[in-house]
């Protein structure tokens, strides 16, 4: 009986690895291909793994793409709120950390925003990374307690520099980060 218990967990540790490489393979292809380029076969090759074995551990793209981005996020975990006694610091200290983080996983974001439309189980893992942004954007928010005929428009604006794609876009102007923030700053004190 003891025997059979030790085969039982030596098959569970063996189960763990095989996912833990098929999640590392999506991610390594992902980052390389972006999502709507990576096949399930491309995957299990990846891994060392046969196509049915991809698909038994993740039965639909959704449980595999959220193991992936979990996984990602783990090894890149994306910036927390810079605190500071006055506000406007908090916000540039934030954004220039949001630039820099953007600039160093710059190519896995590229195909991530490439494909969210194309490819429907990226969808739902994306929205937590959306709302990951916007609870930034909330306590940045709450923390320069803009006038009220101003809270909307400030909050727009906030959340517009915190994406992605304006990022990407002030890059292409040449802009370092902290030229970035520095233009973001003067949106905001509009």
């Amino acid at each position: 009986m003891k025997k059979r218990k030790y085969q039982q967990k030596a098959r569970a540790d063996q189960a763990l690895e095989t996912r833990q490489q098929i999640v590392e393979a999506t991610v390594k292809l992902h980052e390389e291909l972006g999502p709507a380029n990576t096949s399930i076969k491309a995957i299990a090759e990846e891994a060392g793994v046969q196509r049915l074995t991809v698909y038994r551990h993740f039965p639909d793209e959704e449980d595999l793409f959220e193991a992936c981005t979990s996984h990602w996020l783990g090894l890149h975990p994306p910036p927390l709120v810079t605190e500071a006694a006055d506000p406007k610091v908090s916000v540039e200290k934030t954004l220039l950390a949001v630039y820099r983080y953007y600039r160093q996983n710059e190519r896995m974001w590229t195909g991530a925003y490439r494909d969210l439309e194309s490819v429907p189980a990226l969808q739902a893992s994306m929205a937590q990374v959306e709302a990951y942004f916007a609870g930034i954007r909330d306590a940045l928010l709450a923390a320069w307690q803009p006038q009220a005929d101003k809270k909307k428009s400030f909050s727009m604006t906030l959340r517009h520099a915190l994406r992605f794609s304006t990022w990407q876009s002030l890059k292409t102007e040449k802009l370092s980060d902290k030229k970035m923030v520095q233009l973001v700053m003067v949106w905001l004190d509009k």
